[in-house]
């Protein structure tokens, strides 16, 4: 035992020596740690603070988007992302489990809920558990999700199964102006959040205005995350997006949409445009086209993708005879009364020929009825003859047709305008070769409706802070060009209301009862695929540009209708589906806005004196004065019979027709009414075959021919759009020759 005992004393002091060492280091690096702070060059209290603070992101709204009047068409609205808990450490509790447990079952019960297959969810479940994922989403099909959904999933009581806080989209009105509006796309970003990207309309041209900054929260919290009762909080407040008033009018608007939707359900056309704006201030109070798209879950996109009336130029057709018009009443050189040859005109010696709608033309008539009838060659004559070509080309500019209009819309274009050669110049007077866009039309338009004074298109209203409720930017009436007076405005409106009110007028169809319409109907060529214009009754844009009321136009709408599935006597009638949208919408519009119908005017109205044995100059004189039109049957002197009778009231402008004693001819009775053609039929003594509804097409018993009493007058009356499909195949005949015709 004595021998032993040194050899334990020296362990003893080894071990005592040893833990006397490591106290000494615990004892330096405690005064260490409390004079420096910091542990391994790392401040020890920016350690502990990181540890137990917790910071949080404040989500900012995006802006709403409001119509005119202050109706939300698209707002942020709260949505729900659906997760399922993978991990069995979630669960404490075995009663009460906080992991998914029966796979099969879960996929069951979801697949009634979200738009995935039970197999497809329970591949997702599985395939997360196989892989140690804590938790699975369910793509595109478990976003989005509203909140009834939410709680109908909740009240399965689903172990495992939660929900993550988020917003959408939300489209209140469904398709309302879709491609005006725009959608938004919800995009990943890096740190695996998302982030609300507008990608058409309004969505993309204000997506900065609209998109809010974030804000975010920090404050400490304990061990489990709870805030400490005398914790700091630090808070950066979100920043909401600022709302944006758009000129769209919900009334209005929707007016427009059920329009469209009758149309495309009674004649399924490829196309519908249709506008429409306030004159004076150049505000778009409603704008809409088929196809279109449900913003909300993009259906029908994808036959969709361009806003036709601001992205795509096609040649207008007739309704480009408005601004031709207006060009030669402003210069001095129309002359309603001054009489043309209609049918055909050559542009030069040796160059193409220009035909009107029904090829052969209605004979020698006035620059007024050719504008009533939409006459191709009246209005080459007033840009070759009456306006020269450099000037005609100076007011497409001052009517804006070489320009975009700067409309708040993604990708407008711009008109292309042909003008080199001759044949270039004439088919633009009348809306072909030269295409435009529907948006330059309107733009052009305010200047017929405003006095003079073209004011430039726009959708935005004002934008506003959200947060604070001012506003940030205000869009006022912009004049942009004056190129027509306030005096040739007036005059134009004025012939162009005889479009609509004339028996010869293209425009019967546009009437509306209390109002007078102003405007001009459109038939235009479609490019084939061969380079040619498709041939076919029904192939053809057709389309209306008109204003009301005339003397003081509050709408400008138009409307313009591609392929309408037109069948057996409606064949190539295009103004029925074009006047089923510019109708009840330009009426209910005027309506809505508290335009009272004006009274109807009354034709001056005469009775009409006894002429039967009177001179006939010097009566043929007389009635002419007094505003009638006198038709002479025979080559006497004096009058021996008149339709109407003596004492009968007619109306101004009616026609008179005079029997003398001499050898009876034939008139030219082309456009006629019925009514008209049976005072002939009674004075000759004729029998009179009728077929057709509308006004005189053709008559067997040709101009100047003998009348013989008791013979046949057969004719054919077809109504103004009927006409447009007059002569078809000798159209298609000279567009395989390449030779330019536009009908209407």
């Amino acid at each position: 035992m004595n021998k032993k005992q040194p050899y334990m004393n020296v362990g003893a002091a080894i071990l005592f020596g040893i833990f006397g060492l490591l106290f000494f280091v615990l004892i330096c690096r405690y005064f260490s740690i409390e004079i420096s702070g910091e542990v391994n060059g790392q401040p020890l209290a920016a350690k502990a603070q990181q540890k137990y603070n917790r910071e949080g992101t404040l989500q900012a709204n995006r802006g709403i988007i409001y119509d005119r009047n202050g109706v939300a068409v698209a707002e942020d609205t709260a949505a729900y992302t659906l997760i399922a808990i993978l991990d069995k450490k979630m669960t404490t509790n075995p009663k009460k489990p906080q992991h998914v447990q029966d796979l099969n079952k879960t996929a069951s019960e979801l697949s009634k809920y979200i738009k995935l297959d039970e197999s497809e969810i329970y591949t997702i479940l599985s395939n997360g558990k196989k892989n140690k994922r804590f938790q699975v989403e369910f793509g595109k099909e478990g976003r989005n999700i509203d909140f009834d959904t939410k709680k109908k999933i909740e009240s399965l009581k689903l172990p495992g199964i939660t929900f993550s806080r988020d917003s959408k989209r939300f489209y209140p009105n469904g398709i309302f102006a879709s491609h005006v509006v725009g959608y938004v796309d919800r995009t990943e970003q890096k740190d695996g959040t998302y982030k609300s990207v507008g990608k058409m309309g309004i969505e993309k041209t204000l997506n900065d205005q609209l998109t809010g900054k974030n804000g975010s929260i920090s404050y400490e919290s304990d061990l489990w995350g709870y805030i400490l009762p005398d914790g700091k909080e630090k808070i950066s407040a979100a920043q909401n997006g600022n709302d944006v008033y758009l000129t769209l009018d919900q009334k209005i608007q929707t007016f427009l949409e059920d329009a469209m939707d009758q149309v495309v359900k009674d004649y399924k056309p490829k196309k519908i445009i249709a506008i429409v704006a306030d004159p004076k201030t150049g505000d778009i109070l409603a704008m809409g086209q088929r196809p279109s798209f449900q913003p909300e879950t993009k259906e029908g996109i994808t036959d969709s993708w361009h806003n036709e009336a601001i992205e795509t130029s096609y040649e207008p057709g007739s309704t480009m005879k408005i601004f031709t018009l207006a060009a030669a009443v402003q210069e001095g050189v129309f002359n309603p009364n001054e009489k043309y040859q209609s049918g055909s005109y050559k542009v030069t010696e040796k160059s193409q020929t220009i035909h009107d709608h029904n090829y052969s033309g209605w004979g020698s008539i006035t620059y007024l009825e050719g504008v009533q009838r939409s006459s191709n060659v009246a209005f080459a004559k007033i840009a070759k003859e009456k306006l020269g070509f450099e000037k005609f080309r100076e007011y497409l500019t001052k009517f804006g047709f070489d320009k975009p209009t700067g409309i708040e819309l993604p990708n407008e274009t711009s008109g292309k305008i042909q003008y080199h050669y001759p044949i270039e110049k004439i088919t633009t007077a009348y809306g072909q070769g030269t295409a435009i866009t529907a948006i330059q039309q309107i733009q052009a338009a305010t200047a017929i409706a405003n006095d003079g004074k073209m004011l430039q298109p726009h959708v935005v209203k004002k934008i506003v802070d959200h947060d604070t409720g001012k506003t940030v930017e205000k869009t006022s009436p912009k004049v942009v060009s004056t190129p027509i007076s306030a005096d040739t405005a007036k005059e134009v409106r004025d012939i162009l209301e005889t479009v609509v009110t004339s028996p010869n007028g293209t425009g019967a169809r546009y009437k509306i009862d209390g109002y007078s319409v102003a405007g001009k109907t459109g038939t235009a060529n479609i490019p084939g695929p061969n380079g040619k214009y498709l041939s076919g009754a029904n192939n053809y844009v057709f389309s209306f540009l008109g204003m009301a009321p005339k003397n003081d136009p509050k709408l400008i709408v138009y409307v313009a209708v591609q392929q309408p599935r037109l069948q057996g006597a409606e064949a190539g009638q295009g103004a029925i589906p074009v006047s089923a949208i510019f109708n009840p919408v330009m009426k209910n519009s005027l309506n809505y806005l508290n335009i009272q119908p004006s009274k109807l005017e009354v034709a001056e109205t005469n009775k009409l004196p006894k002429l039967v044995g009177e001179s006939v100059e010097d009566t043929v004189k007389s009635l002419k004065e007094d505003g009638f039109e006198p038709v002479v049957i025979g080559d006497g002197k004096k009058i021996t019979g008149q339709l109407p009778k003596a004492g009968t009231t007619i109306l101004e402008g009616e026609k008179v027709i005079i029997k003398t004693s001499g050898k009876m001819t034939a008139p030219d009775m082309a456009g006629w009414s019925l009514r008209d053609v049976m005072k002939v039929a009674n004075l000759a003594n004729l029998k009179l075959n009728s077929k057709g509804q509308g006004f005189v097409a053709y008559q067997n018993i040709k101009p100047d021919e003998p009348l013989k009493g008791g013979g046949y007058l057969n004719i054919d009356l077809k109504t103004p759009e009927e006409q447009t499909t007059n002569n078809e195949n000798q159209s298609d005949n000279e567009k395989s020759d390449g030779e330019p015709t536009v009908q209407d």
